[in-house]
């Protein structure tokens, strides 16, 4: 258990968003509803508490926007403030960007979760029934309190800022690279083996704020065609570079004039590993660009990276900010 001296949750709180968990006959018939996919957890989850059900959407994954992850945090936030415990459930294919997303926006409280399937309710094997059942039993334990948006996912717990999906099919796809998973659910219960350092930010950033992030992942022979598409229409950019944050000689120019009047975000776009600051110090290295004012990710991947920038800008931050925020998770 994540704390053997604590009690389960009365309440927890569950939004559901669709995605494969739901979605019977491949999205062509009608998505399963939360009461039905609750049903299908009877024996599995906690039996001492209650569960409030509340389908807010019902889209695969891919077409949920910022809008939807706005509206969601506010249930959340609402939820934790009459002392539920929560659990989203939605689509596999942004679920990592959905918990970073809470995580960021979400102040803290009673434990959140989110989880979804990577296989149809009507397939042989459907893992559905057991994540949700596993996220209820971590959503409802006050002893995962303190440990920032959560994913649970074919029994393991991860921490919203490191978890990635790293898989098309597995259903043991979602991993923390570089991090390793915070703990399991074992036999119904949460064992917490690892708690973050610190928070993920120091106050939550609201989602309703106007900012667009443009991301761009260099590859070799990359002429810089993308970054010239890079206009006044973004408020900030992130670089997926080569290796430790290294990008072509011939981009450094325009890159550097980039930065000159938006903030610009250095990652990685291996997925996985901390950005360096001055192992390299040639034309195009970590060094030469962090120099010229790029900020680096840190340890997070390109596109929680452009998560994070679109909060910042969205809360009205400047390049400053924007940069000490980073620092902040380096």
């Amino acid at each position: 258990m994540c704390d053997k001296h604590t009690h389960m949750a009365k309440t927890v709180s569950v939004f559901t968003l669709g995605g494969t968990i739901s979605a019977r006959g491949g999205g062509s018939s009608p998505r399963l509803t939360g009461a039905q996919l609750l049903a299908d957890t009877a024996g599995a989850a906690p039996s001492d508490i209650e569960v409030e059900v509340h389908d807010v959407r019902k889209l695969p994954s891919s077409s949920l926007a910022f809008e939807d992850v706005a509206d969601l945090a506010e249930h959340v936030d609402a939820a934790r403030a009459a002392g539920h415990g929560v659990v989203v459930v939605q689509g596999t294919d942004t679920l990592e960007e959905t918990a970073f997303l809470l995580d960021l926006a979400c102040a803290p409280g009673t434990p959140v979760v989110v989880t979804g399937a990577m296989r149809r309710p009507d397939l042989p094997g459907a893992d559905g029934p057991a994540n949700l059942a596993a996220a209820l039993a971590v959503a409802a334990d006050p002893g995962c309190a303190g440990l920032g948006v959560l994913t649970v996912i074919a029994d393991e717990i991860h921490a919203a800022r490191h978890v990635r999906k790293t898989h098309t099919t597995s259903v043991a796809t979602f991993a923390s690279p570089g991090a390793g998973p915070l703990g399991a659910v074992v036999e119904g219960r949460p064992r917490v083996l690892l708690r973050p350092a610190r928070p993920t930010v120091t106050r939550p950033l609201p989602l309703r704020g106007s900012a667009r992030v443009a991301l761009v992942t260099l590859s070799l022979g990359d002429r810089g065609e993308l970054l010239d598409a890079v206009d006044e229409r973004f408020g900030g950019l992130v670089v997926a570079a080569f290796g430790a944050g290294h990008v072509p000689t011939w981009l450094v120019e325009p890159l550097t004039a980039l930065a000159a009047r938006m903030p610009v975000v250095l990652a990685s776009r291996t997925g996985a590993g901390p950005l360096l600051a001055h192992t390299y110090r040639g034309p195009g290295s970590e060094y030469d660009m962090l120099g010229r004012g790029l900020v680096s990710a840190g340890t997070l991947d390109a596109p929680k990276a452009r998560l994070l920038l679109y909060a910042l800008l969205a809360d009205g931050a400047d390049r400053a900010q924007v940069a000490d925020a980073f620092a902040a998770l380096a």
